[in-house]
């Protein structure tokens, strides 16, 4: 398994960096046009399935090259070199920002968020260095509650208990000091508005010392990285609630496997312990779920649940696979809202609890 280097000092990366650009030159000096080269994040040959990790990068990689002398990606090359010397600055300096700051210090060059996003994620593959550990974060959308404090990088002692609405996951995971729980599970939830639900209908005293997180969708990777942290560093158990769909499913995998293109950081985003809650696609008939509160499949549900079926930790869950065909056997899907069809607290009062004292499935 090939992995980047989480535990690395600034003098080896600005090396890193060094020997990258002392590349690009020589290549120059020999009259040869420039190329830069990381491995392929879009194929799935690159990707194995590590019981302990969840999705990593194999040993024997395919790898892309980004050429200078090419008009497909002459571009990206430009990108890429322009954010080497960006990092590099702030690698020196001591300094951080975020995606967002690096792609106003020049919108022209960048043309877009998408373009620096990707770019970004390339040059981390190419040096092999995790992109926190490259002073570059992300902006978070995660919202966290429940039993946990800790000092963020700034120094503040932050207390996820004393919230009514949630307490913005922090952007500087690593710099997060004295991180302090007692909770025994830990409740990712899928949307928002299911996560806002559980906090006013009192769902953190009851099963308290409890924690409840939600990455308001498909997860930021600083939502990742704090369940990662905790998972490592405390053992309470992970449940995970998403709604009985493809794409409920596929986020599901998110934080528990991994991604494909972030494969090469998953030591560090992923919690192969998280259990999968609800809603399950069997839950559709074992409740009997009134017909109106579903919604029939589209052929690009299929495709993605095609899609999910051909991954490789598949053969790996015996759960995953055989909820994914009772999905496709249903030719319907239901979003979390729809335990609603059998009354407005049946998902706090009965459907929560029950999961959580008897077991997920």
């Amino acid at each position: 398994m090939a992995s980047l280097e989480f535990d690395i000092d600034k003098g080896t990366i600005l090396s890193k960096i060094d020997e990258v650009i002392l590349s690009v030159l020589q290549q120059i000096n020999d009259n040869k046009p420039p190329v830069l080269s990381h491995f392929n994040r879009s194929t799935w040959l690159n990707v194995s399935y590590d019981e302990n990790i969840g999705l990593c990068v194999n040993d024997a990689m395919k790898m892309t090259s980004v050429r200078f002398d090419s008009k497909q990606s002459i571009k990206k090359f430009t990108l890429m070199m322009k954010l080497l010397s960006m990092i590099y600055r702030l690698i020196q300096t001591g300094s951080f920002c975020t995606k967002r700051d690096l792609y106003y210090q020049d919108t022209t060059l960048f043309g877009n968020q998408t373009a620096l996003d990707e770019a970004l994620e390339n040059v981390s593959c190419m040096i092999q260095v995790p992109r926190w550990r490259l002073h570059v974060l992300a902006t978070s959308k995660g919202c966290i509650a429940g039993n946990l404090c800790f000092h963020d990088v700034d120094g503040n002692y932050v207390d996820c208990s004393q919230t009514k609405a949630g307490i913005q996951v922090p952007s500087h995971i690593e710099g997060l000091e004295h991180i302090q729980t007692d909770a025994d599970l830990v409740l990712v939830v899928e949307k928002d508005a299911i996560f806002q639900r559980l906090l006013s209908e009192g769902f953190c005293e009851r099963m308290r010392p409890c924690i409840v997180i939600t990455g308001k969708g498909f997860p930021d990777m600083n939502t990742r990285m704090l369940l990662n942290r905790l998972w490592r560093e405390f053992s309470p158990k992970f449940y995970i609630l998403v709604d009985a769909d493809p794409y409920g499913i596929e986020i599901m995998t998110v934080y528990k496997y991994g991604s494909r293109s972030l494969s090469f950081e998953a030591p560090m985003l992923t919690v192969p312990g998280l259990e999968w809650l609800g809603v399950l696609p069997s839950d559709i008939q074992r409740l009997r779920l009134k017909e109106d509160s579903l919604i029939d499949l589209k052929l690009s549900d299929r495709n993605k649940i095609s899609d999910i079926l051909a991954r490789p930790y598949i053969s790996k869950s015996q759960l995953l696979y055989k909820e994914l065909n009772v999905l496709l056997d249903l030719g319907k899907k239901a979003e979390i809202e729809s335990l609603d069809s059998i009354s407005t607290s049946f998902l706090t009062n009965v459907y929560l609890p029950t999961k959580l004292k008897h077991g997920c499935s």
